[in-house]
């Protein structure tokens, strides 16, 4: 084709091979995956098939798998299927796997055997990191994204779905029998006695799965959150942002760090609620930052007395801001932060001047809390728009100043909750995307963590390569 680049002519014959090296230029990433891994100590993270066994057939070495999982995932390739196939055609990994070509069941077998070596590899690049001092800020943003399971929501049962299920098939019954009875009513004809034999096969199945959901009940009552999934045994079922929808899944921790966006610290878990997270997550972080002190910023499902406590006796300044959960705001009354507190004095001063003094403490839910109120409630003219008893009560928790200090620095820091959802949010988006279906593709949380380590060692890849370059991490890794 005249006025156009031309392609060199596939039956032309050269006097030399071309080397595979010449593929692979020196800023190519795959260089970097490659000493990478050749400078980890791959039995001391725990990898298994290190060491060549005495009989039997050859293995393929642990680095051979790993060298194309870390690939894959960096290049949004996670199916061993689909890995097979690159290792026999995509020069970058013949380059990378000096031309070996494992099946697909050796390189899933891989994956799903050595779960926790993976997340130590995960961790390890976090010290490359380190090294190109990308890692200075004490800061974080903490954030839970919840990623689907191998489970349809059909293969997940709760103690409501279970009765919604149940109402159902009572319905179907009675309007089979209905059916019935009507078709006995009729002229035995031979189409009356066809329908009537197809009914009463329909019964017989919704009787034999009426039984099924009654031991699946019983199943599902044992279980400590009385509730159970089928294809992944310990995938839950859990509430997301938008109204009435769900996701049967995990619900992925994460924190990272807010000057490169980098993941530092990541936990699988599958418990729906964050409320419980926020401290090991932050503890996590810190203890990979190696600080002295750390400041977090998280959002509002994380607002837990307990964890926030931990969170400060760990010198963790965490910024997050407090869900409204008392109906008197929404009921047109005072809350509770309408109160000022006036520690000099250990009193609260209500919207009337009045001050509410301390009486007793006792125990609730495991927490030692103050009691204060006064007797001039009675005879306030405020008293409609604060209560209807007779004197308004405000409990106080023994460590609420550690409270009052989170909401301190986030009147004085605004801004916090914008920064909170662009760091942290984006590199959920981006991993979400690089999964194409959204789904984890094992089964149970020791596997779906493996999995989810990878994920998070192809996103802080993609992050460094485009901060710092290939040049530079080959330098830091080699160092």
């Amino acid at each position: 084709m005249a006025g156009f680049v031309e392609g060199a002519d596939r039956a032309q014959s050269t006097l030399l091979p071309e080397c595979l090296d010449d593929w692979v230029d020196e800023s190519n990433p795959v260089r970097f995956i490659d000493a990478f891994v050749d400078g980890l100590d791959l039995k001391a993270l725990g990898f298994a098939g290190v060491d060549p066994a005495d009989t039997g057939r050859p293995a393929y070495h642990a680095s051979v798998h790993l060298k194309l999982y870390v690939y894959g995932y960096l290049n949004r390739v996670h199916s061993s299927r689909r890995l097979e196939r690159e290792a026999g055609r995509n020069l970058e990994v013949m380059w990378l796997l000096q031309r070996l070509a494992p099946d697909f069941k050796t390189i899933a077998d891989f994956r799903k055997d050595n779960g926790p070596a993976i997340k130590k590899v995960c961790a390890r690049f976090i010290e490359v990191c380190r090294k190109l001092d990308l890692l200075k800020t004490a800061s974080v943003a903490i954030d839970g994204s919840k990623f689907k399971a191998v489970n349809n929501r059909d293969k997940n049962f709760t103690k409501a779905k279970v009765e919604r299920r149940r109402k159902q098939l009572e319905e179907s019954v009675s309007r089979y029998l209905s059916q019935l009875d009507t078709a006995d009513l009729q002229e035995q004809t031979e189409a009356i006695t066809l329908k009537t034999i197809r009914l009463k096969d329909k019964l017989e199945k919704l009787h034999s799965e009426m039984a099924k959901l009654d031991a699946m009940e019983k199943q599902m009552l044992a279980s400590p959150d009385e509730q159970i999934s089928l294809t992944d045994p310990d995938s839950r079922s859990m509430a997301t942002s938008g109204r009435g929808s769900g996701v049967v899944g995990y619900n992925v921790q994460v924190a990272t760090e807010t000057e490169h966006h980098l993941i530092i610290a990541h936990e699988v878990t599958n418990v729906g609620s964050d409320r419980s997270q926020l401290a090991k997550v932050a503890k996590a972080a810190k203890e990979v930052l190696q600080v002295d002190k750390l400041e977090a910023v998280a959002d509002r499902g994380y607002y837990h007395g307990e964890e926030i406590k931990a969170c400060a006796d760990a010198s963790i300044t965490v910024t997050l801001p407090k869900p409204l959960t008392s109906g008197a705001k929404s009921e047109g009354r005072f809350g509770k932060q309408d109160f000022a507190y006036l520690a000099d004095e250990d009193v609260y001063r209500c919207p009337a001047g009045e001050k509410l003094r301390y009486y007793y403490t006792n125990e609730e839910n495991g927490q030692k809390l103050r009691n204060y109120w006064t007797n001039a409630c009675r005879h306030c003219a405020l008293k409609p728009r604060c209560t209807s008893a007779t004197p308004r009560r405000i409990k106080r928790w023994e460590h609420e100043h550690v409270l009052e200090a989170v909401q301190e620095r986030l009147d004085r820091n605004p801004d916090a909750m914008r920064t909170r959802r662009e760091v942290v949010e984006h590199p959920f988006g981006t991993i979400k995307m690089r999964m194409g279906a959204t789904h984890f593709l094992m089964k149970t949380l020791p596997k779906v963590a493996a999995e989810m380590a990878l994920a998070v060692l192809g996103y802080n890849l993609t992050r460094v390569i485009n901060i710092v370059g290939v040049a530079r991490m080959m330098e830091a890794v080699r160092a």
